[in-house]
């Protein structure tokens, strides 16, 4: 079976033909269209014409996505997408069965399918990218909810004191970024990389503005759990790649479970296997589960 995969991102469509074997071929990207929906359709009929032999389309993007009736009512930063049913308008244009995804979802799919979470039932996955998407695995499947939101954790109140001080705020790069500024007193705009070579240079003040993301991430992950009462929980996204990340959001977890009147389980946090192919992979494991 060899079905294109797309990955539609903020600055890059991603794309790849993807076989039975999980081979990548033909693996490249180009920019995203954002002014209309005509000029992606157009992006996407250059994309399809390089390749030969495609049994299906995966796509998988940002915005809240109905997956089972194909259908996009918002495509997050691309305006341009309400109520879109573009599965349908993309199977009748190229003849083939096409499936969309919700990108965070896809990352998890990729997971359940050929990742961390192949040994669990019931997970969370967190992907710290710009801001924080999410989803959550029930019965090895991603859970999507009434409204096709669920695992949406960007929105979650952090303060609720002050209704403006929302997740994303705190989490993902620029939550990240935002951190290291304070504690460095600093409005340089740091790249990920460059924040931990700053760290493995010895920077305490990088250390304890790292030490604060992660704690701060612990505590949300805490009460996720608390509701959720997951099997194990996967952190996804560029800056996962760090494993003094995963160890330190490790370190600020445990010790929220040390309360005798803590009846919540402690569960692993581990990294993601797939980073920037995540959503590529997740896709094609969704569209070979409803067209196998």
């Amino acid at each position: 079976m060899n079905i294109l995969t797309l990955d539609i991102g903020g600055n890059f469509i991603k794309y790849a033909l993807i076989n039975e074997h999980q081979q990548m071929i033909g693996k490249s990207k180009v920019s995203t269209p954002t002014d209309t929906l005509e000029h992606l359709y157009s992006v996407i009929d250059d994309i399809f014409v390089k390749f030969e032999n495609v049994e299906g389309l995966a796509i998988s993007m940002p915005g809240v996505i109905d997956s089972e009736q194909g259908i996009a009512h918002t495509g997050g930063f691309l305006k341009y997408i309400q109520h879109l049913p573009l599965s349908q308008q993309l199977s009748q244009k190229y003849h083939l069965p096409v499936w969309i995804g919700n990108d965070a979802k896809c990352a998890g799919y990729a997971e359940v399918g050929y990742g961390v979470l192949q040994d669990v039932d019931d997970a969370l996955v967190v992907i710290l990218g710009t801001a924080i998407g999410g989803c959550i695995i029930q019965n090895k499947k991603v859970r999507q909810g009434k409204h096709f939101a669920a695992g949406e954790v960007s929105n979650l109140l952090v303060d609720y004191h002050d209704v403006d001080e929302r997740w994303f705020m705190q989490g993902g790069k620029d939550g990240l970024l935002s951190i290291v500024q304070k504690y460095l007193s600093t409005e340089k705009d740091y790249t990920g990389e460059e924040i931990f070579d700053l760290l493995i240079q010895g920077d305490e003040k990088v250390n304890e503005a790292l030490d604060r993301y992660a704690k701060n991430l612990a505590i949300q992950i805490f009460n996720l759990q608390v509701v959720l009462d997951v099997e194990k929980i996967a952190i996804g996204g560029g800056i996962s790649a760090q494993n003094i990340l995963i160890e330190k959001i490790n370190q600020q977890f445990s010790p929220l479970f040390a309360s005798p009147d803590c009846c919540i389980e402690q569960v692993p946090i581990v990294a993601c296997k797939y980073r920037n192919d995540a959503n590529l992979l997740g896709a094609f494991y969704q569209f070979t589960q409803i067209n196998s």
